[in-house]
C-alpha cells in the first residue's frame, strides 16, 4: 500500500497554548502553523480545542445466544437534533489519565451494568473529533454471560448516572442500527465491527 501522508508532527510547530476554560472539562487555545503541501509554511493558526481526556467503550457479547447489551441513558447533547435524548449505547466511561484500557473498561462495565466480563478483544480506537478535541476513543468486544442481565438499572448516584441494561439479539441491535434508531459514534462503529468479524470471534469463543 502507498503511502498518503507527506507530513507527520514534525511538520507542525506550536507557538503557544493557552487554557482559556476549566470546569468539568477544559478549553485550551492552540496557537501553531505547519507545512503546507504546495510548499512553505501556513500563518499562524489559532483553534479552541475541546481538552476532556480519552475514553473506552465496550460491546458486551454472548457467544451462545448471540446477543449483545446495550445502555440507555440521558445524553443532553442529543436534544438539539433528536426529539429523543435517551441514546442505546456501549458501556463507555473517560480513562481519567489511565492507559491500562482494559481495567478501565472492567470498571465502567461493573458501575454502568453490574457486569462481570470475561475475555475482551480490541476492536480499535479512533480519534473521536480531531477538529476541536484531542479525545481517542478505545473500543472492546468482551464476552459475558448475558443471561437474565436485561432490565436492571445502574449508574453512580454521585455522577448523576441513571442507566438501563438492555439484552438484545444482534440480529435486533444490527436492524436498530439500519433504522437510525442507533446513532452515536461508539456504538455504530462497534456494531459494523461485530457484523465485519463477528464469524471469527464464534470460533475464537466457542459459540454456537
Amino acid at each position: 500500500m502507498n503511502k498518503i501522508n507527506h507530513f507527520d508532527k514534525g511538520d507542525v510547530t506550536i507557538e503557544s497554548t493557552e487554557e482559556v476554560f476549566k470546569g468539568f472539562f477544559k478549553i485550551d487555545k492552540y496557537r501553531f502553523k505547519h507545512a503546507l503541501f504546495a510548499g512553505g509554511t501556513s500563518a499562524i493558526i489559532e483553534r479552541e480545542i475541546f481538552e476532556r481526556g480519552h475514553a473506552v467503550a465496550v460491546l458486551p457479547y454472548d457467544p451462545a445466544t448471540r446477543s449483545v447489551l446495550l445502555v440507555e441513558q440521558i445524553r443532553i447533547g442529543a436534544l438539539a437534533t433528536k426529539d429523543n435524548p435517551w441514546l442505546l449505547e456501549c458501556i463507555a466511561g473517560m480513562a481519567d489519565g489511565s492507559e491500562d484500557y482494559p481495567a478501565v473498561v472492567r470498571k465502567e462495565a461493573q458501575e454502568e451494568a453490574g457486569l462481570e466480563l470475561q475475555q475482551l478483544d480490541f476492536m480499535l480506537s479512533y480519534l473521536s473529533s480531531p477538529g476541536g478535541t484531542t479525545e481517542r476513543l478505545y473500543l472492546y468486544l468482551a464476552q459475558t454471560d448475558l443471561s437474565g442481565i436485561g432490565g436492571t438499572v445502574h449508574g453512580l448516584d454521585d455522577e448523576g448516572e441513571d442507566i438501563k441494561v438492555h439484552v438484545m439479539a444482534v440480529d435486533e441491535a444490527m436492524a436498530r442500527l439500519n433504522n437510525g434508531e442507533i446513532d452515536n459514534a461508539a456504538t455504530v462503529i462497534s456494531l459494523q465491527w461485530l457484523a465485519l468479524n463477528e464469524q471469527r470471534i464464534q470460533q475464537q469463543w466457542g459459540g454456537e
